[in-house]
């Protein structure tokens, strides 16, 4: 494997609809390589947002360019900096794996010769060397998946498109994909933008995220703890003066929510009002007075740092609200 240069993706006011509803509305950002975590709900136009960059669909209105290239106008080109790994298909029955890897680098453009030997490269880099020969269509879901990246990789891109690439693999093929996806990111140089509905996979691999909501960017911020230190998730159970206690929380927190008796509660600790001790403490103080005022009875409160899961559902929700 050979490190990438430095290729920049820029979208800028892209909007596109299949039908009369738009599936992306307004999308704009810029991205240097990295490796970028792309969220959202069912629907949120994820897969869309791949093919744009992909330059398979309409781009107009907007713009996309991969590297300089524009990708309404000179697609082909541009797609020769981009390695796509498709949720579903990508698998040709009738091949061998390396006769199939070497086949997808020579619709890249790579001469036969180069194209089978560096479909040998990407196989062993892959972990897919013992198994090369077999014919594709044999091969595990795991197996599949990791053929898929290597087909992505044959022609050396310098970004990974990858949408959902551990769907329907087991914990020790999931482990996998994604240690292959972290040193394509941080130790070859690639860019990677990963779509996918499992946070747990963001937060191992990617350095920031993009999260989509009914085609609109809602959200662009680092994965990194510093991005919520300042803040916990309180999560109380008990009876009483419920209603009055929930509406002062909705005051006290960024963000409350009910499900049954159990009663969630994120509070910004840098935005409490000063006072004696850590704000953590003065956090537990604050909740533990607002139930005493509204004659509510906690049975139970257990408090934790704010997650990614929560960041992401608290975005989500709150553009419902």
């Amino acid at each position: 494997m050979t490190e990438s240069t430095s290729c920049t993706i820029e979208v800028a006011d892209l909007t596109f609809a299949y039908s009369r509803e738009p599936a992306l509305r307004d999308v704009s950002f810029t991205l240097a390589p990295g490796a970028v975590g792309l969220l959202g709900p069912n629907g949120s136009g994820k897969t869309t947002l791949l093919r744009a960059l992909l330059g398979q669909v309409g781009i107009r209105p907007g713009e996309v360019t991969v590297g300089g290239t524009d990708m309404a106008r000179q697609a082909p080109e541009g797609r020769r900096q981009l390695g796509w790994m498709p949720e579903r298909g990508g698998i040709i029955p009738g091949h061998s794996g390396v006769g199939l890897v070497a086949y997808m680098g020579e619709l890249s453009g790579m001469p036969r010769q180069d194209a089978m030997q560096r479909a040998h490269e990407v196989l062993h880099f892959v972990g897919l060397r013992d198994e090369r020969y077999r014919p594709c269509e044999t091969y595990s879901q795991g197996m599949r998946q990791r053929l898929k990246l290597a087909c992505a990789l044959v022609h050396d891109p310098r970004w990974l498109l990858l949408d959902e690439p551990t769907s329907g693999l087991d914990p020790g093929g999931r482990a996998a994909i994604l240690e292959l996806v972290q040193d394509l990111a941080g130790h070859k140089g690639l860019g990677v933008i990963l779509s996918t509905h499992l946070l747990a996979d963001v937060e191992a691999t990617c350095e920031e995220l993009l999260v989509l909501k009914q085609g609109r960017l809602l959200e662009r911020h680092a994965v990194a703890p510093h991005h919520v230190a300042g803040r916990q998730v309180f999560e109380i159970a008990g009876f009483g003066g419920e209603e009055a206690f929930v509406a002062g929380l909705r005051r006290l927190a960024d963000a409350v929510e009910q499900d049954g008796r159990t009663i969630t509660a994120v509070i910004d600790l840098d935005a409490l009002p000063a006072g004696e001790g850590a704000p953590s403490a003065r956090a537990v103080r604050a909740v533990l007075e607002l139930a005493r005022d509204c004659d509510y009875a906690p049975r139970r409160m257990r408090r934790r740092p704010v997650t990614l899961s929560d960041e992401f559902h608290s975005l989500v929700q709150g553009e419902d609200a």
